[in-house]
């Protein structure tokens, strides 16, 4: 029986929205893909392992120590793998165009102006390619907000307050990456919202949690000026988790095809 290669099942975030990505994309034998924010190669050894030696899978990542990561997964397997340094926002002219493009967890990074990142790389798919990207949409984590909203309301911390609505506000919902996708004058638009939870407890098990950490909870701390102030809040904010769990992000996966050529 042949071994296929499976997603990590011992990484929390970047498996569970590949999962969702990989049911959207339509893949076959010998496809070209480009992967953007590729980071150490959730799915993109996936991918090298459904292409297949007569297809080729491109990471890109911008940054070098997550390039580094992937080569040093890769060792000799896959040589239709190739992991390079790269901004996926300004990818080079002279890249040829793919089947496939890909994206997990990358469409959070096309901020400030999402919608000219998403035609900028659209343009690198051939003619009748798909365009697949992840990221946690508008809702992810909403029952911490809310809470976090009420105590800065409680305890007068306007201008953190406003940080806040700013960063809330910012966030992609699945109906913009709809309305996006149709603007790039993709086809066969799909967008879905699967919840995923995530369990934590109290005190410095929520603090340090490496799922909401990164990307979640440094918001939060960001909206602070004084940053004694900022742990203070956030230690009282951690003391009883009951008040905002259960944890839902909203892992959505939006899904695009270019138009097939005239003729075709």
């Amino acid at each position: 029986m042949i071994q296929h290669w499976a997603l990590p099942q011992n990484d929390r975030w970047s498996t569970p929205f590949a999962e969702v990505l990989i049911r959207q994309l339509d893949l076959f034998p010998g496809a070209s893909v480009l992967d953007v924010a590729s980071g150490g190669g959730v799915p993109a050894f996936y991918l090298a392992d459904r292409v297949g030696p007569d297809g080729r899978v491109l990471a890109v990542d911008i940054h070098p120590h997550q390039v580094l990561r992937g080569n040093s997964l890769k060792g000799g397997r896959f040589p239709w793998l190739q992991f390079e340094v790269g901004d996926m926002k300004n990818l080079p002219e002279t890249l040829p165009r793919f089947d496939r493009i890909t994206g997990n967890l990358s469409f959070m990074f096309f901020r400030p102006d999402r919608p000219q990142a998403l035609k900028s790389l659209v343009r690198f798919l051939k003619p009748g390619g798909q365009i697949v990207l992840t990221f946690p949409s508008r809702g992810t984590f909403d029952s911490l907000w809310n809470l976090v909203d009420r105590e800065m309301t409680a305890r007068k911390l306007e201008r953190e307050r406003l940080a806040l609505h700013e960063y809330l506000e910012e966030r992609p919902s699945a109906e913009h990456a709809r309305t996006w996708l149709q603007e790039c004058g993709l086809e066969q638009v799909d967008v879905n919202e699967v919840p995923l939870e995530v369990k934590t407890g109290p005190g410095r098990e929520f603090l340090e949690h490496p799922l909401l950490r990164g990307g979640f909870l440094d918001d939060i701390y960001e909206c602070f000026e004084d940053p004694v102030l900022a742990e203070e809040f956030m230690q009282k904010i951690a003391a009883d988790t009951s008040r905002f769990t259960p944890l839902h992000a909203m892992r959505c996966a939006m899904s695009g095809w270019a138009p097939q050529t005239t003729g075709d």
